[in-house]
């Protein structure tokens, strides 16, 4: 499927939507090929201007829908029950559905449209803003191998797709869809260590980001096991073993091993809703 030939309309236009839309953008599409659809101006607003005065936005769904061969279900899984009812009547032709609601399974989207809609539930993240994104894709039984290769084609402009079985998309979300917000406060707390140390706060954060940044980047290029990277960093009674050893002390693995535990959960707890 040529991505040239496709309209994406997106269903809910709040921070993933606009993330996504604008990685689109950015890396694939034009405006002209999205529409975003929300009741919220504040929320249309914000996602014309990251997607260009191209795209057209509107608190009108019909006009939001109509030409769509992508529909992309961006709102919060509490109020995915109302959105399929909406959608569900307004749908024009045979569009393929992307559902990025945590949760949501596949059955439960298929029952709330029109039989025979092609699903596909994906679980992006917002780095996928500047074409860093990690997604887990898993296809309904009724998608076809086109509508997965576009799918993963489009994802793939932002970022890197991991198609797993629906059973771990949770676990997708706990870990990926959360995890920026575990990255971020990792790098506002090694920053508070730097001011608390005597830096400068915009040093301290330029450098805790660019650490994280690099590390990342490092083992993605390498390929290696995170545990030898770190090895390489420790020398024998030097700081960093020191720093390790107060890390283990704090719970810091730990820590991050709940977060993920505890995300994962709750995702699978808003599915049930």
């Amino acid at each position: 499927m040529e991505t040239a030939a496709q309209k994406i309309a997106f269903v809910g236009t709040g921070q993933m939507a606009t993330a996504m839309s604008a990685g689109f953008v950015r890396s694939l599409l034009k405006p002209e090929q999205i529409s975003g659809y929300d009741p919220f101006p504040a929320a249309r607003e914000h996602f014309q201007k990251a997607t260009g005065t191209g795209a057209t936005v509107s608190d009108s769904l019909d006009k939001v829908l109509s030409g769509a061969t992508v529909i992309v279900l961006a709102v919060k899984p509490q109020v995915m029950s109302a959105a399929l009812q909406q959608v569900a009547v307004s749908i024009k032709g045979s569009p393929l559905v992307v559902s990025v609601a945590a949760g949501v399974t596949i059955a439960r989207l298929a029952a709330g449209l029109p039989e025979g809609t092609r699903v596909v539930r994906v679980m992006p993240n917002t780095p996928c803003l500047i074409g860093k994104g990690a997604s887990g894709l898993t296809p309904g039984p009724t998608a076809t191998q086109d509508d997965v290769q576009l799918v993963v084609q489009l994802l793939s402009t932002i970022g890197i797709v991991e198609t797993v079985t629906e059973s771990l998309l949770d676990a997708v979300t706990g870990l990926s869809g959360s995890g920026p917000a575990y990255v971020f406060q990792m790098i506002e707390a090694l920053s508070d260590g730097g001011v608390k140390m005597g830096l400068p706060r915009a040093t301290a954060t330029r450098l805790a980001a660019m650490t994280l940044l690099g590390s990342a980047e490092m083992l993605l290029t390498t390929g290696q096991h995170p545990g030898v990277l770190k090895d390489g960093v420790t020398s024998p009674g030097g700081t960093t073993i020191a720093g390790l050893h107060a890390m283990e002390t704090g719970g810091v693995r730990a820590a991050l091993m709940n977060a993920v535990e505890a995300a994962t959960l709750r995702s699978r707890q808003l599915g049930q809703t």
